[in-house]
């Protein structure tokens, strides 16, 4: 894999069509692990996080194959409940298998997840979820080792919206006897859409979308087809993306509901944001404004995966606009990196202050982690020069291929 070479200053106009959601297909594809038979995902994005979990399904013994952008993933006959520890490391979310493995296997071994360093992740939820469910974990050495013989319907309330944990949550409930309800659910669409892909197997799960998921304890009974939603964080980036560089795009394939906060604070900082029923156009002409203070949250608030891309794009506003991250400890890493083109930001604990500049001049930089890559690519766009970003395969794991859809755009930029 090479290094991303882009050339600034050049405005973005034209189409694009936005991939398949890598942070719905992921637990989706766990999902697959409760029906033995077979799921068709449509609009399935070829990321690396996604033959990260291909890798794992065949482990188990499942079956996976690509036809078009469609994935199929045949689970009739897995043989396997356990996890090595070189796939775990392979993605952070690898955590997410756990749930269904455990609702089809009653046990259940794996390691402790990799993926990016973004601070303190700890799975704490998760496994408190299942052990209210019945499932015994012994932790130790690195790895888990679950039991759940006689997982049981129940009441139960997250500390936190996680995502992961409630994805976890629904998929062992599944298995489970009996009714389970998930207090204080997360909200993402992402969820919905996980409820879709289970309601097309058949299971009888309800309230995607609220603080509150009912699972009516039922193994899956037949084979699916789903279409995997859009990715809004990807739609985010190229939003971002326009916004820093100039210009006018249309993003197809995209829910504008998803990106609310997102198309809410581009249009404040000077964008004009159209939004139709699967479309969003973004056109930026003037220089772009400091905006009010962003705080990311739990959906519908502002997304944490967006918050890099967003700094990206205000890096030349007029004025100063400030950041609080309130998801992840360590999601400013990208921060240094940004101020190698010029960037005036400081950063202090959850905080980081983005004082506009009249220009950036492209430099040299290393990727830190998926989102904070991405943001690199955005100030990229805006920097006078050829920039260089090394380290992509962080990219890769979210963005099919971030660059064939810039360059659709008009964007110069190539691997090389």
């Amino acid at each position: 894999m090479g290094d991303y070479y882009i050339q600034g200053g050049r405005a973005l106009e034209g189409e694009v069509q936005v991939q398949g959601a890598k942070n719905s297909v992921l637990p989706i594809l766990a999902a697959t692990i409760l029906h033995p038979g077979t799921s068709v995902l449509k609009n399935c994005p070829r990321l690396r996080d996604v033959e990260a979990s291909i890798q794992i399904l065949r482990h188990l013994g499942c079956k996976a194959r690509w036809e078009g952008d469609a994935l199929i993933v045949d689970a009739s006959a897995p043989e396997r409940w356990d996890i090595p520890d070189h796939l775990m490391r392979s993605m952070r979310s690898s955590v997410i298998f756990l749930g269904a493995i455990l609702s089809r296997f009653g046990r259940a071994e794996l390691s402790m997840p990799g993926g990016c360093e973004l601070g303190p992740r700890p799975i704490d939820l998760h496994l408190a979820a299942l052990r209210q469910l019945g499932a015994v974990i012994d932790e130790g050495g690195g790895r888990l080792r679950c039991e759940a013989a006689d997982l049981r319907g129940r009441e139960l309330t997250l500390s936190m919206p996680s995502v992961g944990a409630t994805e976890n949550a629904v998929l062992a409930a599944c298995g489970s006897r009996g009714t389970t309800t998930i207090l204080n659910a997360a909200r993402e669409p992402e969820i919905m859409d996980l409820e879709n892909f289970l309601a097309a197997m058949g299971c009888r799960v309800h309230g995607g979308g609220s603080s509150t998921i009912t699972v009516e304890g039922r193994q899956p009974t037949h084979d699916a087809v789903h279409t995997v939603m859009p990715d809004r964080i990807v739609a985010a980036t190229y939003l971002a993306a326009a916004a820093a560089a100039g210009g006018d795009i249309v993003l197809r394939g995209v829910d504008y509901r998803h990106l609310s906060t997102v198309t809410a604070a581009l249009h404040e900082a000077g964008c004009l944001v159209e939004s139709g029923e699967d479309a969003i156009r973004l056109q930026r002409r003037g220089r772009l404004r400091a905006i009010r203070p962003v705080r990311t949250a739990p959906y519908p608030g502002f997304p944490t995966d967006a918050q890099a891309v967003l700094m990206a794009a205000l890096l030349r506003s007029q004025g100063t606009t400030v950041f609080v991250e309130n998801i992840f400890d360590s999601r400013y890493r990208h921060v240094d990196e940004l101020c190698r083109l010029g960037a005036d930001i400081r950063v202090e604990g959850r905080v980081a202050v983005v004082c506009g500049v009249e220009r950036l001049q492209g430099a040299a930089m290393e990727s830190t982690d998926l989102r904070g890559g991405a943001a690199m690519v955005v100030a990229a766009l805006a920097a006078e020069g050829e920039s260089r970003i090394g380290s992509t395969a962080h990219i890769r794991r979210g963005y099919e291929d971030i660059l064939r859809d810039l360059r659709q755009l008009g964007a110069a930029a190539e691997e090389r």
